[in-house]
């Protein structure tokens, strides 16, 4: 006798990280070594984004897009910091219609501590202190970017991921 039960629910959703790495990085500071002159007391601006592309049936790249710009006295430019940081991720058994929320909340948030270390890493390397860019919320971001997008559907559109 047996105590094997078969059940028809539904397989785990998987999430794999298969691979990291730093797509594209650049820092400019345009008015260097005047700078490094005034009184360090700078105001940042940070702008992040992800962009997502589907590599095959499973496989998924998402990019963690990042520019912070530090500015100092009379909004002057300090230094500018771009990042992109890049994720390979294997997703298996997720439902399409939560397919997006991951690849747009859960994938960013593991990203966001390369993006974190490489822009501290490239201001430090300038001559400034790290930056020591403050956690992002990926869910509220995400969840705003999907108003902003139902708020501009027209009646009858197909939401565009």
């Amino acid at each position: 006798m047996s105590d094997q039960s078969t059940t028809d629910a539904p397989a785990q959703a998987q999430l794999r990280l298969e691979r990291i790495y730093l797509k594209d990085a650049s820092f400019e500071s345009p008015r260097s070594p005047a700078v490094f002159n005034e009184a360090w007391q700078p105001e940042f601006a940070l702008d992040i984004n992800t962009r997502t592309a589907r590599l095959d049936d499973q496989r998924f790249e998402v990019v963690l897009c990042a520019t912070l710009k530090a500015s100092g006295p009379e909004d002057k430019t300090a230094y500018i910091v771009e990042v992109q940081q890049a994720g390979i991720f294997a997703l298996a058994n997720v439902p399409e219609a939560r397919l997006q929320q991951v690849l747009g909340t859960i994938c960013p948030a593991t990203l966001f501590p390369y993006v974190r270390e490489a822009v501290d890493s490239l201001a430090v390397k300038g001559g400034f202190p790290a930056a020591h860019l403050a956690p992002v919320n990926f869910d509220a971001l995400f969840a705003e970017a999907v108003r902003q997008q139902q708020a501009g559907a027209q009646p009858g559109d197909a939401p565009q991921h």
